[in-house]
């Protein structure tokens, strides 16, 4: 969805629209006005990003933390746009987020509770039986 709205904001760009701004001048060169996923920063997205260890306890707590992060990203774009058009998709977003949020947190209480709490971390219980 973000790449759509993206698209949709860039695709009839003029020439001076372009030159104005630096940074996406930048991005024009190498991308015309093609979505290719990058952090603000302009970081490239990388699968390097995410992490996966086998471990259910360590993997909800990633799945928790990149639910979180994905819900402060939209909130910063709400704080920066004021066009209908962008604002209500990336509520549903953010939206989305917190209800993932939940629903690992869910997921991750319903494992603890199974667990003997004197072995905590001394297994994983994917894996170790």
């Amino acid at each position: 969805m973000i790449g759509t709205i993206v698209h949709q904001l860039t695709k009839n760009l003029t020439e001076e629209q372009i030159e104005k701004n630096p940074a996406f001048a930048a991005y024009f060169v190498d991308h015309t006005n093609g979505v290719y996923p990058t952090a603000a920063s302009g970081f490239p997205w990388s699968a390097a990003s995410m992490q996966v260890k086998g471990d259910p306890i360590a993997d909800l707590n990633e799945n928790l933390a990149a639910e979180q992060k994905a819900r402060v990203t939209y909130d910063n774009i709400l704080r920066l746009v004021d066009d209908p058009d962008i604002i209500e998709p990336i509520k549903f977003l953010r939206e989305r987020e917190i209800v993932h949020y939940q629903r690992f947190g869910e997921g991750l209480r319903l494992l603890t509770d199974k667990l003997n709490s004197k072995n905590y971390y001394a297994f994983n219980p994917g894996f170790d039986r």
